[in-house]
């Protein structure tokens, strides 16, 4: 029998090759069809953006989350700019690198925001979290230059409410699409945002009566969120898959709170068979009731017997109820479980350590996505501003040179500082990590901890104090300076 006979005479009825595409009774209510990107956030972002919000507000683990994105992805000194420019020989121009991080971080001292709130640092620290909690940030660039910013640039946090889900249309004019509020081509590439002019909810504040837009351009703006599908236009909260878990478990924590205080009070009912008998110390709201104390007993009358109200709460099983959540809601941030939940109780070097290295991959990539949506793009155009104000002595048609850079987000202590250092040392005596990379992974830049160590043995050597200096075996000992 050839191929082709054996494919004729196979049996009609047959298993599916893919069982996930099952319609049967267990699957009738996976859903089948399929919505492009855009259909499915359009009906939901303001609903998504809402709720992520509420329990930012509310939940103490959406609330650790955020934090968590914070600390971790900007951590208290922010992510750092190094100019790299190089001259034609490939030596760095260490004149102009200087040059241009001393008018960066003169800059970044000051009031970045046009509101005159925030640093840099607090900008980044905005940043993140206003992309974690709302699912992508609008950031307008403008080129006004003022008393307290000589550069020309301010950043304005715009909020994401502004951008009108609501208005998708053809942009008047040019027959553009505009797709929730954002401007595209025929390519799905953004031209411009429409915002409104005021909160939608802040009516009490409102001067003008009807919805206006003004019309930003893209080239101005900064719109910054994960792309997950092709086609996206707008961001979606990080925290969406987590949402129904994170308020269920709320609400379950709450209910087992209110019945465990109602436990502990130990209630009860006093009970007649004729319906008199005990009269109480008084009503509510037509209900006799008494106040009791601890170690009080009271003689009912004749008759009068006394029904116990005794729920056990909370649950033998409420513990293991919770981590059960919990581990599912860490799982849909990307965090471990015991840095959300603060659960200590089981861990040991090498489950921890496996989690942290787990975690901070996530950490790192969410970095480096930071790094590229919003700093090296506020950077650049910082730089075109400071090359116009004449505030640096350097030619800008060299601005290609210029924007060559690093950033130096920050590093991590280990679970065991002392393992993970000498793990490390290893590595760079057999050529398995250079001292670059390991500085890296703390967060330091290695030309700044070469200068800063050239400086400190030129203090030390000065006072007549010594210095430590590293041995071959990488232990280090007290030498003279």
């Amino acid at each position: 029998m050839g191929l082709v006979d054996f494919f004729r005479r196979r049996p009609k009825t047959q298993r599916r090759n893919y069982e996930a595409a099952s319609t049967g009774r267990l699957f009738s209510s996976w859903i089948t069809g399929t919505k492009s990107a855009d259909s499915d956030i359009r009906y939901n972002l303001t609903t998504l953006r809402a709720r992520s919000r509420e329990l930012a507000l509310n939940n103490d683990y959406a609330r650790k989350y955020l934090k968590m994105v914070v600390a971790n992805v900007v951590g208290p000194h922010g992510i750092k700019l190094q100019v790299r420019s190089r001259d034609t020989n490939g030596a760095l121009d260490q004149f102009a690198n200087n040059q241009l991080e001393t008018a960066f971080y003169n800059w970044a001292g000051s009031a970045v925001t046009t509101d005159g709130k925030l640093t840099w640092i607090n900008a980044q620290r905005l940043f993140i979290e206003t992309v974690a909690r709302d699912g992508e940030a609008f950031i307008y660039l403008t080129n006004t230059r003022k008393a307290d910013n000589a550069y020309g640039l301010q950043l304005q946090f715009i909020d994401p409410d502004l951008v009108d889900v609501e208005k998708n249309d053809r942009a008047p004019g040019s027959g553009n699409e505009i797709r929730m509020g954002v401007e595209v081509n025929a390519s799905g590439k953004p031209l411009a945002y429409w915002v409104l002019e005021q909160h939608p909810q802040d009516y009490q504040y409102s001067k003008a009566s009807g919805a206006r837009h003004r019309r930003v351009p893209a080239e101005d703006m900064l719109h910054c969120f994960v792309v997950e599908r092709a086609g996206q236009t707008r961001g979606v909260p990080w925290m969406s898959t987590a949402m129904t878990r994170l308020k269920m478990l709320g609400g379950y924590e709450e209910a087992e709170l209110v019945a465990a205080r109602v436990s502990a009070s130990k209630m009860g009912f006093f009970t007649s068979p004729d319906g008199d008998g005990y009269t109480g110390d008084g009503q509510s709201g037509g209900v006799t009731v008494t106040d009791v104390a601890p170690g009080q007993f009271e003689q009912l009358p004749a008759g009068v017997t006394f029904t116990a109200y005794d729920p056990q709460h909370p649950s033998t099983a409420f513990s293991d109820f919770e981590k059960a959540m919990l581990r599912g809601i860490a799982s849909g941030l990307n965090v471990s479980y015991t840095s959300l939940s603060n659960d200590l109780e089981s861990v040991n070097y090498s489950s921890i350590r496996q989690g942290l290295l787990d975690e901070r991959d996530h950490w790192r990539v969410t970095q480096w996505w930071m790094v590229e949506q919003f700093c090296q793009r506020v950077y650049d155009r910082w730089l075109e501003r400071a090359l116009m104000s004449g505030l640096l002595t350097l030619p800008s048609a060299k601005i290609w040179k210029w924007k060559q850079t690093i950033w130096v987000p920050r590093g991590w202590q280990w679970v065991d500082p002392e393992k993970e250092t000498n793990a490390q040392v290893l590595a760079i005596q057999n050529g398995l990590m250079t001292l670059t990379q390991a500085l890296s992974e703390r967060g330091l830049d290695i030309e700044d901890v070469v200068a800063e160590r050239a400086n400190e043995a030129e203090l030390l050597a000065a006072a007549g104090l010594t210095k430590p200096t590293d041995n071959q075996d990488g232990t280090a000992t007290s030498a003279a300076g």
